[in-house]
Order: structure tokens, then sequence, then C-alpha cells
């Protein structure tokens, strides 16, 4: 009887297999609450309120889209949504890569390479919307390639910089970095879409003024740019961009043909006055005046709707967001890093400078997106993309690669 006692004693494993597996829901949630405190919530909080002011903007308007059918704005609303938790999960799975493989000059060439084969592969298979070939058709859904190939020429030009800053007085570098731009700008300004031409062309110039351009050579790529814009506007410039850009100079001479665009843009921030019309009651965008309001005029709905108070406070917001970007770039460790964070800052304030500035009249109507607030899922993605590379970088530089900062810091 004693042995069969013992035989029948309960077993201990059960106890083992407790503590396993408390160990593990310990483990991974300490690894969470790591992750939760190194996420950048300063970079993200700012983008998440601008993202759901253009969230808000775009689902208080119920009626029709002013098209034949009856598609409700509540479709863009939902679509909106989905893009915006994808590219949310963009940006954290970017965050916990380390970049530094994209140094190898191979690897650059091959990514802006691509992205040049894609731009080509729309004359043949893209959508034309508006006027441009700039979308591939893929039924349920739309993608423009261009916001991708904007990142692609940052990483290119900060990968050829990184090295160069310091012979960047040598004018065969100004050259080379402008041939690498101009294959991106022929092939947008082909399609044709101004807008995007004017970004990339800023990426340049701005990449090239922060790597140390001289005075003699930042003239001469000033009168270069003023010959070629003249070239543009004979050989290029379809007749509605000229008529656009003509407008811009004197806006009030066609407010019923080309200029009604940026006109009812004025009238619709003019009219939301100091505190706004309230949510919904935006006449311009709701009485379909104003054109587009979900995508390239959402600020001047924004601004009808929350007045000056509203647009301060989204300056605000775009100002914290811009000054996180800056700071996490100038503490890069190595010209890769922190020329990267660079151009993105400025991808984002051309942006921002370009929509605002036809939104008010003060530039020509472009069709430039307002960034994290104008509709579309492929700027919104490439957006998300580029912050969270920049996520990505600053968690790993400071760790792995500040041993090799000093060497990049030389040109070596």
């Amino acid at each position: 009887m004693p042995q069969s006692r013992r035989q029948a004693a309960p077993a201990k494993p059960p106890k083992k297999i407790r503590l396993r597996r408390g160990f593990v829901i310990s483990m991974f949630t300490d690894r969470l609450k790591n992750y939760i405190k190194s996420v950048d919530w300063f970079l993200l909080v700012p983008v998440f309120i601008i993202v759901l002011a253009g969230i808000v903007t775009m689902g208080s308007f119920s009626a029709n889209d002013g098209s034949n059918s009856t598609l409700s704005t509540d479709v863009f609303f939902n679509r909106q949504l989905i893009w915006l938790l994808v590219s949310v999960c963009v940006f954290f799975i970017a965050s916990f890569i380390d970049w530094s493989f994209l140094k190898n000059t191979t690897v650059i060439v091959i990514l802006f390479s691509l992205s040049v084969l894609v731009l080509l592969l729309l004359f043949a298979y893209g959508s034309v919307v508006n006027g441009a070939r700039s979308w591939f058709n893929f039924g349920a859904f739309s993608f423009q390639p261009t916001d991708f190939a904007k990142l692609a020429v940052i990483l290119i030009l900060s990968k050829y910089f990184s090295r160069r800053h310091i012979e960047i007085a040598n004018v065969r570098h100004i050259l080379v970095s402008a041939f690498y731009v101009s294959i991106v700008f022929f092939l947008i300004i082909l399609q044709p879409d101004l807008g995007s031409a004017v970004i990339i062309s800023l990426l340049w110039l701005g990449m090239v003024l922060v790597s140390g351009i001289s005075k003699k050579h930042l003239v001469a790529v000033v009168l270069i740019a003023v010959l070629f814009f003249g070239g543009l506007w004979s050989f290029a410039f379809k007749p509605y961009q000229k008529e656009r850009i003509k407008t811009f100079i004197s806006p009030l001479t066609d407010i019923r043909g080309s200029g009604y665009n940026a006109y009812q843009s004025m009238i619709a921030v003019g009219s939301g006055g100091f505190l706004g019309k309230g949510v919904g009651y935006g006449t311009q965008s709701r009485l379909r005046f104003l054109p587009e309001y979900r995508t390239d005029f959402i600020f001047a709905a924004f601004a009808e709707e929350w007045g000056f108070v509203g647009v301060m406070l989204l300056f605000i917001l775009y100002g914290l967001m811009f000054w996180r970007v800056l700071k996490i770039s100038f503490r890069g460790g190595s010209n890769f890093e922190m020329l990267f964070g660079l151009g993105l800052a400025m991808f984002f304030l051309s942006h921002v400078g370009i929509n605002v500035g036809m939104n008010i009249g003060l530039l020509p109507v472009t069709g430039v997106t307002l960034p994290f607030m104008s509709y579309g899922g492929s700027h919104l993605l490439a957006e998300f993309l580029g912050l969270g590379m920049l996520a990505g970088m600053s968690r790993y530089f400071r760790a792995v690669h500040k041993g090799t900062a000093s060497n990049e810091m030389v040109g070596v």
C-alpha cells in the first residue's frame, strides 16, 4: 500500500508549466512596454491629430460627390480609415528595421532604378485622372507611384552627398546629382504632373543647399532654373498649366474659368472667420462650390469649418512635426541619416507650403496634397513609411553605428 500511494501521488510538471507560461507573458509585456517607451510619441501625436483633422473634415459632408453616381462621402471616409490603419502598421514595421543597409550603393541604385521603371510603366499601363497619367488602377483601389519616387530621390541624394559634402564645391557633384533628379523630374512632367515635378526640384535644391553649395554655384543654379522654366513654358507645359500660372498672376481675370478653383478656395478660407462655421457647416464644400475639397483643397474646407483658430492650431501641429523630424536628423549617427531626415523635412515642408499657398491664392493651383490630411492612400502610405524609416534609423544608429560616425563625418 505505501508503494501504491507513492505511485498515485500528484506530479509536479503542471506547476512548472504555469511558471513557464507566466514567464513568457511577463517577458512579452516587458518587451511591449519597452517598445512603447521607445516610440517617438512627440513625433506621432501631432501627426495623428493632423490625420484626425483630415478625416473629420472629410466625413463632415454626406451629400453626393457631384458625379453621376450616388457615391457617398462615407465611402471616402471609410477608405481613408483603412489606408490609415495600413499606413500606421507600415510605420511600426519600418521603425523596427535597421536601415543601415541602404548605405550600400548597390541597394540605393536598385531602389532608384525600380522607381524609375515604375514611372516608365505608367505611360503604358497608367490611368488618366484629371488629365495626368499618374495612377495605376487595380479596380477596387488605385496607386500613385510618384510619392514613393520622391522617397527614392531623397535616398539617392542622401547617399550621394553623405560622402561628398566636403567636395560639394566641385561643380561635378552638383551636375551628377542633378542628372539623377532630372530622370525622375522629366518622367513626372511628361505625365503631366506639374506639382510633383516642382516638389522633386525643391528636394534637390534643398539638399544641395544643406550639403554646402558655394554662392557662385548657387547663382548659377538659379540662372539655369530660370532658363529651364522658360524652356518648359515654351515646349512642355500644357495649355491648362499655363492658364493656371497666368491666373496666379491675376486670379480675378477669369473666375468662371481657369481661376474658378483658386477663387472659390479663397472664399472658403476667408468665410471661416475667426472661429469657423463649425464641423459640417462649411457651405463652400457642402454645396460643392469648392472643388476637390477632399484632396487639393482640404485646407480650405478645414479653414472654413474651423476658422483662424483652427488653422493656427494646425500650423502648430505641423511645426511640432517639423521640429521633431529635424531634431532626429541632427542626432544622426552619420551624414546619411542626417541628410535623409533633412530631405524628409523638405518633402513635408514643400508639400505644406505649396498646398496652403495655392489654397489662399499665393501660389498657382498645381494639385499638391496636404500631408496626412488630404484623401488618398498612396501619399499617406509614403508619408508614414518615410517617418517609419527615420524612426528606425534613430533607433539603431545610436546603438550600433555610432562607431562609424567619425569616419562618415569626415567624408572617408
